[in-house]
């Protein structure tokens, strides 16, 4: 249950700030572990990210409410649980955040990097004044479809062309600070939000979505050299694709390797981010433009067995980092456990637009701007299971499997499948990897937690599955089934 609103109460945090911010940049990054990040692990080298949060709000316990991105993606742009509307994924039935900002004459314009679960198909172009998900241009050549589908030539090529690229951009007195290759369509989301917000007069919405930090993890050469021991660590990071790509088991040293393609692969996102940064500057609108950062789920790295991220609902694939940088606010960090359907309402709040009454997450604002703990309540998170955790394609509707649903708060994670009646129960402050099953034979206060807990997970269930169902889904288009197969979704 969502807090009274400031328009509700009459009131706005914002509008104590010396200037409230006219814009708003929301950029989401796809499969983002919290701990990916400097101002989560202090290892990590992030430091355009890291700036935000110095100066920003850092949402310590942030939660997606999904492990795959059309699970979180309906909290994060409408507010609303995923199947809360219709048994399908997307937000075709929903109040999406772009459609509240454009009918209160915000302009809007969101650049998805080619995942095929954010597009048009599930209803993610609602209310975008400009939307684009660069969906068409990974199948639109054999070469492409090629390179999109098998990540170690892509990598090899990256680092053949290296050398020849950094001896072109020395001679030409420009740094070499992409790569040569852009299959995760990075420079095409680049290009479009500076576009956008060059050309764009008046208060604005832009949604960006990076896909770098995906599977395949095929970071430019350089990026690999600044998360890692140096010129011949690259080469040993391809051998690690070479290996998982022909089903080798995977051994310590090519889990580290992956580890350290995905870092590299962050870092070239966090470098991308500040290119957008220096536009926002230079174009006069950084002291007016408020920044949320979020990822829209984790990844696993064999925590629990698998790589990628398969439907469990551990906190290496559920709890990410959430930052809100807002001109003029005092940097703080927030212990309060938060969900990501927050994002719609501190959106709206930010620009002074009413919130859709059916969104079900709460503003964050009074917490960036004066350090109001967020309502101390549980998050909710859900996935579906077929019968094999890796089965592939993703679940697309409540029938394609078990539901999962998970109850977290500030001590406790609860998980239970809904279908089979198995729960689990971790206590993450002594067991933050979620190791040591506490449901098996739970003590008296376990048990309380568990009896505290179980009803919510019932509440949120019949919340999906006692509705009207809605308009059955349409199939999905070839170019769309191409790049979902290129993601690995077949």
């Amino acid at each position: 249950m969502s807090s009274p609103t400031a328009t509700e109460t009459g009131s706005n945090p914002v509008d104590a700030l010396d200037a409230p911010p006219s814009n708003v940049l929301l950029i989401t990054v796809d499969s983002l572990r919290a701990d990916a990040i400097g101002t989560y692990d202090e290892t990590r080298h992030t430091p355009v990210m890291d700036s935000l949060a110095d100066r920003g709000t850092v949402f310590e316990r942030a939660f997606a409410t999904g492990n795959w991105t059309p699970f979180s993606f309906p909290s994060m742009l409408a507010s609303r649980p995923v199947f809360t509307d219709t048994s399908e994924i997307g937000i075709t039935e929903s109040p999406a955040l772009a459609s509240a900002l454009s009918n209160a004459d915000v302009s809007t314009a969101g650049f998805n990097a080619a995942n095929g679960f954010l597009t048009s198909h599930w209803g993610y172009d609602e209310g975008f004044d400009e939307f684009e998900p660069f969906v068409a241009s990974v199948g639109s050549s054999i070469y492409s479809r090629y390179l999109a589908t098998h990540p170690t030539v892509e990598a090899w090529l990256q680092l053949a062309a290296s050398p020849i690229r950094r001896i072109g951009s020395k001679l030409r007195g420009e740094t070499n600070d992409r790569p040569f290759l852009d299959t995760s369509r990075m420079f095409d989301v680049e290009h479009a939000a500076m576009s956008f917000i060059e050309e764009t007069d008046g208060p604005f919405f832009l949604w960006v979505h990076y896909m770098d930090a995906h599977t395949p993890y095929v970071p430019a050469p350089r990026y690999i050299r600044e998360v890692s021991s140096g010129i011949l660590g690259t080469h040993r990071m391809l051998s690690a694709h070479t290996r998982t790509g022909l089903g080798l088991g995977v051994s310590e040293r090519t889990l580290n390797d992956l580890r350290t393609l995905y870092q590299a692969a962050v870092r070239q996102i966090d470098a991308s981010i500040g290119r957008l940064l220096e536009t926002l500057s230079e174009d006069g609108l950084d002291d007016r433009t408020a920044i949320v950062l979020a990822g829209d789920h984790g990844e696993e790295f064999q925590e629990h067995g698998h790589l990628a991220h398969y439907p469990k609902l551990y906190d290496e694939l559920i709890r990410v980092p959430l930052i809100v940088d807002v001109p003029g606010a005092d940097s703080r960090r927030i212990e309060t456990q938060v969900g990501l359907d927050s994002i719609p309402p501190t959106v709206t709040d930010l620009l002074d637009v009413a919130p859709d009454p059916e969104w079900t997450g709460e503003t964050l604002v009074p917490s960036v701007v004066d350090g109001t703990a967020p309502t101390d309540g549980p998050v909710v998170s859900v996935t579906v299971r077929g019968e094999k955790v890796t089965s592939q394609p993703i679940p697309r509707s409540l029938s394609d499997g078990d539901l999962l649903v998970s109850v977290r708060d500030r001590d406790w994670t609860y998980i239970e499948n809904v279908d089979s009646g198995a729960t689990e129960l971790y206590h993450r402050p002594s067991d933050p990897t979620q190791q040591d099953d506490r449901s098996v034979d739970p003590t008296a206060d376990e048990q309380r937690v568990i009896e505290r807990f179980a009803p919510l997970v019932e509440g949120h269930v019949a919340s999906l599955r006692d509705r009207d169902e809605g308009p059955e889904a349409a199939d999905v288009d070839e170019e769309l089934e191409t790049r979902l197969e290129a993601l690995g979704y077949r």
